[in-house]
C-alpha cells in the first residue's frame, strides 16, 4: 500500500512539473498570440501540418494514441500517407511512435521528450488555448548563447528543446528594454529562414491545428452533432407550443 501511494505522488509531481510552463505562462509574462482557428476546418492546413508534424516533431516526440490510418480523417489516403510520411518501415495501421529509447533520450537531451498525443490539450491556461500556447512557443524562439542548445523561448524561458524549425523561420534575437530588461516585441534578424514571417506564422498555424487535431480527432463531428441537436431542439420547442396551446385552448 505505500509503494503504491508513493508511486502515485511521484506520478502526481511528474504531471505537476509537466505542466508547470504553460501555469507560469498563464499566471504572466508573455500574452499568447490568438491560434487562427479557421484552419480546424481547412483540410488542405491540417494535411501541411501532418506533413510537418512528421518531419520535424516525430523524430524526437512521438504520438502514441494516434494511428497514421487516422489521418484518413483529414482526407489522406493510405498511399499518400505511405508515400509521404512513412520513412522508416512503418505500416499505415502502425501508432506514431518514435524508434528512440527513452533511456537513450533521457541521457542524449536531460530529459524524456514527452509524448505529444495531447499536448494541445494540456497546454490550456489563463491566456488562452492550448492552441494558443503552441502557436505562441513555436514563434518565439530567440538565439541565446548563454543556453546550452543556443537558443531560448519568450513563452517557455529557458526551454531545454532546441529550435527545430529554425531552418524555416531563420535565426533571429530577441530585443529586451535595457531597463527593464522585458521584451520590446522585436527582433533583430540574424540569418533569414527558408520562409518569409508571414509564411512561417502560417506553417506554424497549420501545424497547431493538426496538433490540436490530433489531440481531439472527433472534435468537429461533435460540433457538427452539436449544431443538428440544437436545430432539432428549436423545432421541436416550436411544436411542442402549439400542441401545448392547442392541448389546453379551451379550458379556463
Amino acid at each position: 500500500m505505500k509503494k503504491f501511494i508513493a508511486s502515485l505522488l511521484v506520478a502526481a509531481a511528474t504531471s505537476l512539473t509537466a505542466f508547470l510552463p504553460a501555469a507560469q505562462a498563464a499566471g504572466g509574462g508573455l500574452a499568447w498570440d490568438k491560434f487562427p482557428v479557421e484552419k480546424m476546418n481547412d483540410q488542405a492546413a491540417l494535411q501541411r501540418g501532418a506533413k510537418l508534424f512528421v518531419n520535424y516533431c516525430l523524430n524526437c516526440h512521438s504520438a502514441a494514441f494516434v494511428r497514421f490510418n487516422k489521418l484518413r480523417d483529414i482526407g489522406l489516403t493510405d498511399l499518400q500517407i505511405k508515400d509521404n510520411l512513412l520513412f522508416t518501415g512503418e505500416k499505415v495501421g502502425d501508432l506514431m511512435k518514435i524508434s528512440m529509447d527513452s533511456r537513450q533520450a533521457k541521457e542524449w537531451l536531460g530529459a524524456t521528450p514527452p509524448d505529444l498525443t495531447l499536448v494541445a490539450r494540456s497546454r490550456a491556461g489563463h491566456n488562452g488555448t492550448g492552441a494558443d500556447y503552441l502557436y505562441t512557443y513555436l514563434r518565439t524562439y530567440y538565439r541565446d548563447e548563454t543556453k546550452a542548445t543556443g537558443w531560448n523561448n519568450l513563452a517557455f524561458p529557458s526551454v531545454g528543446m532546441p529550435h527545430v524549425l529554425w531552418e524555416l523561420q531563420g535565426e533571429r534575437r530577441a530585443i529586451f528594454d535595457e531597463k527593464t530588461h522585458e521584451f520590446t516585441g522585436k527582433y533583430e534578424q540574424l540569418k533569414p529562414g527558408k520562409m518569409s514571417t508571414a509564411e512561417y506564422d502560417g506553417a506554424v498555424g497549420d501545424l497547431v491545428a493538426f496538433m490540436t487535431w490530433m489531440a481531439e480527432p472527433a472534435q468537429g463531428l461533435r460540433t457538427k452533432l452539436g449544431l443538428f441537436v440544437l436545430a432539432f431542439l428549436a423545432v421541436f420547442f416550436v411544436i411542442a407550443w402549439r400542441l401545448n396551446a392547442a392541448f389546453w385552448k379551451d379550458i379556463k
